[in-house]
């Protein structure tokens, strides 16, 4: 299944961080944070500005963003958990 979203959307998959045991403790699922950093899977073509032109997503496929814990709406493709925001939604994109 294919999915695009429509114009400024951003569908994401959330990184998962590398996993710390201290002292032997596991965090149980429930208990854990939604990451921050999410890889961008699709993006729309663009919102329109007052002129009718549409204006160019900054974010591309394959890019690496950081968002905020509990923005957009989760969604469950393939039982793969996703992630779609808007564009102004995206807090950076990480670089390497």
């Amino acid at each position: 299944m294919q999915i695009k979203p429509l114009y400024d959307r951003v569908l994401l998959k959330r990184v998962e961080a590398e996993e710390e045991v201290r002292g032997g403790i596991i965090i149980p699922d429930t208990a854990k944070e939604k990451p921050q950093e999410a890889e961008v899977v699709a993006v729309g073509e663009g919102k329109f500005d007052d002129e009718g032109n549409r204006m160019p997503m900054t974010v591309k496929v394959g890019d690496r963003v950081l968002i905020g814990k509990y923005s957009g709406t989760e969604i469950k493709i393939a039982d793969t958990e996703h992630t779609i925001v808007r564009e102004d939604e995206i807090l950076a994109i990480v670089e390497n």
